[in-house]
């Protein structure tokens, strides 16, 4: 006779995350949180003169500006600054980081997205190291000088952790393409549910950008979105502004 129960199936205990793992989820999913206090919301990557200029009108454009941004542009070269941080930290290199995070520094192709990545990046640093204790990131954070942008601040922070460079890269892309879209909608604007459906047609670009970031060196640099990097320079002289890039 077959017999049946009520009773849950015992649960597969070497299926479940170790507590490394846990404790490296748990960091990402707030470090890269909107409500991660790092002023995100303050700044738009030039998306507002590109609203203001007719380049983005609806939800179609957004997500074609961005995926172009994402790929071709600055989420490229970020993430590859990310990954060469994070490779660096782990291996103790001093003089590497160092050199990354001038070159990450010196490649940010305006004022204003210059004060963006950086306001952001030593708001990262010091809210991380204020809540989460972490042995030699203040040597880590002293190698890179003075020069501190948002993605070598989360590479560096992730390192620290022993955050795996793979989730921690995707998680990046994922919060600074969640950030995008919420400047847009906000201009242009949009709703939630064409927020929500750019975010989800983003999905492959997001991760096909993660993976040749990846496999990169930083001889791979470079970008090829010159309307969103003029962009970005004329937002400073824009008569009206919601954001401050």
């Amino acid at each position: 006779m077959l017999m049946t129960t009520s009773e849950p199936a015992p649960a597969d205990a070497s299926s479940g995350m170790n507590a490394d793992e846990a404790a490296a989820l748990y960091r990402l999913m707030t470090w890269l949180s909107p409500s991660f206090p790092v002023g995100a919301f303050s700044y738009s990557s030039g998306i507002e003169w590109a609203v203001e200029a007719g380049d983005i009108t609806d939800a179609a454009s957004l997500r074609d500006w961005l995926a172009a941004m994402l790929g071709d542009g600055s989420g490229f070269c970020d993430a590859v600054f990310l990954a060469q941080v994070h490779r660096a930290a782990s291996a103790q290199d001093d003089v590497a980081l160092r050199e990354i995070a001038e070159l990450a520094a010196a490649l940010v192709p305006s004022r204003e997205r210059q004060l963006e990545t950086s306001t952001q990046g030593r708001a990262f640093i010091e809210i991380a190291r204020s809540a989460w204790a972490c042995d030699g990131l203040d040597g880590m954070v002293a190698a890179c000088g003075r020069s501190m942008v948002y993605p070598v601040a989360v590479g560096l922070v992730s390192a620290g952790h022993a955050v795996p460079l793979e989730p921690a890269l995707h998680a990046f892309l994922h919060a600074v393409v969640s950030n995008w879209i919420s400047a847009g909608a906000r201009l242009v604007p949009l709703g939630q549910t064409d927020s929500q459906r750019i975010l989800a047609g983003l999905e492959a670009d997001v991760a096909a950008t993660a993976k040749r970031a990846l496999e990169a060196s930083l001889d791979d640099l470079g970008s090829a979105t010159f309307r969103a990097d003029l962009a970005s320079l004329r937002h400073e002289t824009q008569y009206t502004r919601l954001f401050r890039s």
